[in-house]
């Protein structure tokens, strides 16, 4: 790893590859710079950070990588895991994934990752349909993590709770999609955003798409995981910088 950062250093535009990991409720989705068919294998309540390593080494089997990227499902601060998440195993907080992977790891929120991908300038708000619900605002480069599934619904839901797959599968289709717009319209409105994008497994089954509103895709995540990675040299003492700003 330290002969890794020597290179960063000496020769700040040298090729990079990237491993791009990405953690959801119910799958763990793989993708590699180069390579053109991600991999996945399922996730749940059974989960830890050890497992994960070994499944991941596994599956990435003849991948080269030079770092990864983490998309972590739950609160993420500057050293890693803040808490363990809701729909996956314990052991999160604290454990050392660059020296597990023998490689650099830069970890983010996952809907975060999902939103580096999906920005396209501009101010634009992120939501993720998925097992539960994922958020985050993104300007100027810069990403903001957000907790708008705390937020209520109504007297007896939360948006997670409304908009999640519980929801889905409690209120139907059709409700789900009218409290999916609903929530799309005010959301735009309170964040003064540009547009928002609709990621994470159930977008697709919004239709219409709300006004001021695209969908977007699990390669999304892919293409943020890589932007974690890129960098900029600074001109004041020639050493590279990340081209993109997580506030923690």
């Amino acid at each position: 790893m330290a002969c890794f950062l020597l290179l960063r250093q000496i020769c700040p535009e040298a090729a990079l590859n990237v491993l791009v990991i990405d953690v959801g409720g119910s799958h763990v989705k793989l993708c590699a710079t180069g390579q053109s068919q991600p991999r996945r294998f399922r996730s749940g309540k059974h989960l830890t950070p050890d497992l994960l390593v070994k499944q991941v080494q596994g599956e990435t089997r003849g991948w080269k990588y030079d770092a990864i990227a983490l998309g972590y499902p739950g609160d993420v601060a500057a050293d890693g895991p803040a808490r363990d998440p809701a729909n996956v195993g314990r052991g999160w907080v604290g454990y050392e994934f660059d020296k597990a992977f023998g490689r650099p790891v830069r970890i983010v929120n996952d809907a975060v990752m999902q939103a580096l991908g999906g920005y396209d300038g501009g101010r634009m708000l992120f939501v993720g349909l998925g097992t539960g619900l994922g958020s985050a605002l993104v300007a100027e480069r810069v990403a903001v993590p957000l907790e708008l599934g705390c937020l209520p619904f109504n007297a007896r839901e939360t948006l997670a709770q409304r908009l999640g797959k519980d929801g889905l599968s409690r209120h139907g289709l059709e409700t789900w999609r009218r409290g999916v717009t609903w929530a799309a319209q005010w959301l735009c409105r309170s964040f003064a955003v540009d547009y928002l994008v609709l990621g994470g497994g159930n977008a697709k089954n919004v239709h219409p798409l709300p006004p001021g509103t695209r969908r977007g895709g699990n390669e999304d995540a892919f293409t943020g995981g890589f932007r974690l990675w890129e960098e900029r040299v600074e001109p004041h003492d020639g050493q590279p910088a990340p081209t993109w700003r997580i506030v923690r």
